[in-house]
């Protein structure tokens, strides 16, 4: 919701600078995201007169002026057709940017006369599009002075982002309601006046629904304004609609912009002469179409909601009107429609029709009904005042003015909710100048606030207006032995513990959607769609997220058609695993692509190999060992889901039957789904699958570059049926000589020649690590023994001569 400072004083009577406006509108909940001031981007422009402008001696079309900015004589070379002596205009000296040419202003010679300067156009500061003369100034316009303070160019725009519980404050009117009950100032928005009219509107309203669906138009006002002339708007108006990036169109239309904004109040105007007969507000039929006024030709559904007339369909309700009967610079008589649609519609019809305009973004938020027949009185007046003309009586069809909302309210439940006490006579007065009605133990709520709807909510305006830095620190709660209590949970920590472990492996963290479309859902939910959304945003973005990879692959890829083909990206979020209270978890993943391997990052100078299984297997281990988790308590077990490439693919397990992950190389049939290239390798592990660690006093061993005494290194090949995992030979190798096993790694698997068939031969790499002596021979060969004893009885495996 963009605004300017003086449209803002309009309606808020204040001496507070703008600093101070910007800092309550934040602690009111309504938090500004940009002040622009455009005074900056008409730097150095000002007011010049020329005193002279002569033929150009080598040039027809060019004049030569003689400029005075306040500065003294300055001669200018100008092309413009209008440029002559005595005029008025704006100057912009060497070293100024034209935002029009988007360049720097530099001296110059043109055609052999030097040029210090510039007389600009309007398109030149980007005004209008208007090119074929210089801007002509008033005779009284004071020489030498800025510009921008001369022409109301100084005006500051305030971006505030609005929450969507908060349509009262999508006009400038609601914000200065705000400010004021935060004590910034009075309030002193007009309240329009009510219009009688001279003779009956000719154009009846039909409200065509059945009773089930009555709620679609609540109410639907007109009037016919006949007479008018419909020219540009004035210049104030302008000013503000472009100030917040509106175009000016017409007075007529410009005028319902300018209530929108204002007011919060979207308007509609028809040209009287292109409606044929009275208007109906009904849903569309099958086969409906209408071309609208951003020029597209939109084809109907029997859920929207339309006004229409004779010749059909003349406007989509709530969010954009037709072509056919758009008013234009010849439109004599205007009808003006003030109407009441149901929000959900008007959001789901826009959603479906892929428009966003200013009316929607309004009314699927709910704007005030009482102000349905008022804001037609406004519009009604400034089009008399503007475009002139004779107004008709007002046609009403609905209700326009239901029952205000009534919630009872004991004020001690202020001191209950909040746990900090605002004293009644403080707590009402909020509530007054934001419009409630305070009765005794009842507040009424008013028509332009939709979002209040129980106790909490009134309590919530009374802090949000008294401030929330009314609540008082406490000490955090601690136990009976005074030791506090830890603030963080285990998943907490995890999650924290996890961002920062995959940073440190050179990965980027990504946020991703919560949602995927339908067939990366089904595709990592394991065939089945366990939450599919039934209102979704956008149709690839239809159902909750069983997994985060598919995420972080679209953001991949992203980066991928960017040139980025190397990348390395993780996430740690929520997941949804089906609509089970305990089936949303949160997981840890991560997605390689191209040659971002696990020991660098990107492009390389040495070229590299593009990324493989084991990239993923050691951004996932290395994130069980930042939890506590032994790598050798972790069992990797050949295979996974059905999105990952069988053979280059593994599921990590604790225990014979706990699932605590997966890693591997995405299937190409995956990637395909996904349309991404690969190689993409990924890892996924569920935080809460991981057990908590065990609280017991364990005696860390040395490492191995620190230890006194030498370590032992020897090599053992064992010949094993091809079916055994060479981490069930690990697993029992490191459990037969613990005290002295420092290390134990896989260097070789073989398959082929010289080997009996079915059988396999895997090679460990054993390192012993003494800690209080050096061994001895004997020691060694019996360790050895052991660990090939404990293998061959556990795997069945024969030691490999």
């Amino acid at each position: 919701m963009k605004f300017t400072l003086s449209w803002l004083l309009d309606h808020l009577d204040t001496l507070a600078s703008l600093t101070e406006i910007v800092d309550t509108l934040t602690r009111v909940g309504l938090e500004v995201e940009s002040v622009d001031d455009p005074s900056r981007k008409y730097d150095g422009f000002v007011v010049a007169s020329v005193i002279e402008a002569k033929p150009h001696p080598n040039a027809d079309r060019l004049k030569v002026c003689i400029v005075e900015a306040g500065g003294g004589p300055v001669q200018v070379v100008c092309g413009a057709p209008n440029a002559r002596t005595g005029m008025k205009g704006v100057f912009s000296p060497v070293g100024t940017y034209i935002p029009g040419k988007k360049m720097t202003l530099a001296k110059g010679v043109i055609r052999g006369v030097e040029s210090n300067g510039m007389l600009c156009s309007a398109a030149e500061l980007e005004l209008s599009d208007d090119h074929e003369g210089i801007i002509e100034l008033a005779e009284d316009a004071p020489v030498g002075v800025a510009y921008a303070r001369f022409a109301g160019l100084d005006d500051p725009v305030i971006d505030v982002a609005v929450t969507p519980n908060r349509p009262d404050a999508t006009g400038v009117a609601g914000i200065a309601r705000d400010l004021a009950a935060a004590g910034l100032g009075s309030l002193k928005t007009p309240a329009p006046k009510p219009l009688a009219g001279a003779f009956d509107c000719p154009t009846g309203v039909h409200l065509d629904f059945s009773p089930a669906d009555r709620h679609l138009c609540p109410a639907f006002a007109l009037r016919l304004v006949r007479g008018v002339t419909n020219g540009p708007s004035p210049e104030w108006m302008q000013k503000r609609l472009r100030a917040i990036g509106l175009r000016p169109i017409s007075a007529l239309v410009d005028i319902t912009n300018y209530i929108t904004f204002d007011r919060g109040r979207p308007l509609h105007v028809f040209d009287f002469a292109k409606v044929e007969g009275d208007l109906t507000v009904r849903r569309a039929r099958p086969g409906e179409s209408v071309l609208a006024l951003d020029g597209k030709t939109y084809t109907l559904e029997e859920s929207m909601v339309v006004i229409a007339d004779k010749n059909g369909v003349e406007s989509i309700a709530g969010i954009m009107g037709g072509e056919h009967s758009g008013c234009d610079e010849a439109t004599r008589d205007v009808l003006i429609e003030s109407a009441l649609w149901d929000p959900a519609n008007i959001a789901q019809t826009g959603r479906k029709l892929g428009i966003m305009t200013d009316a929607r973004y309004r009314f699927e938020r709910g704007v005030d009904p009482e102000f349905c027949v008022p804001g037609c009185d406004l519009a009604t007046e400034l089009v008399l005042s503007i475009c002139g003309g004779e107004p008709s009586r007002i046609v009403v069809a609905g209700d326009p003015s239901p029952p205000r909302r009534s919630i009872p309210f004991p004020y001690g439940e202020v001191k209950r909710l909040l746990g900090v006490l605002i004293r009644r006579q403080e707590g009402e007065a909020i509530l007054a100048r934001l419009g409630f009605g305070v009765g005794d133990g009842t507040v009424v709520v008013p028509s332009w606030r939709p979002d209040v709807q129980v106790k909490a909510d009134v309590v919530e305006q009374i802090l949000r207006i008294a401030g929330v830095d009314r609540a008082p620190t406490a000490p955090l709660p601690r136990l009976d032995d005074g030791v506090a209590k830890p603030v963080l949970t285990l998943l907490q920590k995890r999650t924290r513990l996890a961002k920062r472990t995959l940073a440190a492996l050179a990965l980027r963290e990504a946020v991703t959607w919560s949602f995927v479309s339908r067939t990366a859902a089904e595709l990592f939910g394991g065939g089945a769609r366990s939450l599919a959304l039934a209102n979704p945003i956008a149709v690839d973005l239809s159902d909750m997220r069983p997994s985060l990879v598919p995420g972080l692959v679209a953001a991949a890829e992203r980066n991928a058609r960017r040139a980025l083909s190397d990348i390395a990206l993780f996430e740690v979020g929520q997941v949804f695993l089906g609509p089970g209270e305990n089936d949303q978890r949160v997981a840890a993943a991560a997605v390689r692509r191209g040659r971002a391997k696990a020991d660098r990052e990107g492009r390389h100078w040495s070229g590299g190999a593009l990324v493989d299984v084991f990239d993923a297997k050691r951004d996932a281990m290395t994130v069980l060992s930042a939890f506590g988790v032994s790598p050798s308590a972790v069992q990797v077990l050949p295979g996974g889901p059905a999105f990952l490439h069988p053979g280059r693919a593994a599921t990590l397990q604790l225990g014979p039957k706990t699932v605590i992950g997966w890693f591997g190389q995405l299937h190409p049939s995956a990637l395909e789904a996904l349309d991404a290239e690969g190689p993409i390798v990924a890892f996924e592990i569920i935080l809460e699958a991981v057990p908590a660690p065990k609280a017991r006093p364990t005696k860390a061993k040395p490492k191995l570059d620190r230890s006194d005494f030498m370590a032992v290194e020897r090599d053992l090949a064992f010949v094993v049926d091809a079916g055994v995992r060479a981490g069930d030979i690990v697993r029992a190798a490191e459990s037969a000589e613990r005290s002295l096993v420092a290390k134990i790694g896989v260097f070789d698997v073989y398959q082929g020649d010289g080997l009996p068939e079915g059988s396999k031969s895997i090679a460990i790499h054993v390192i012993l690590q003494p800690r209080d002596r050096t061994l001895t021979d004997a020691e060694i060969d019996a360790a050895m023994s052991k660990i090939v004893a404990e293998v061959s009885r556990r795997t069945g495996a024969a030691l490999r001569s």
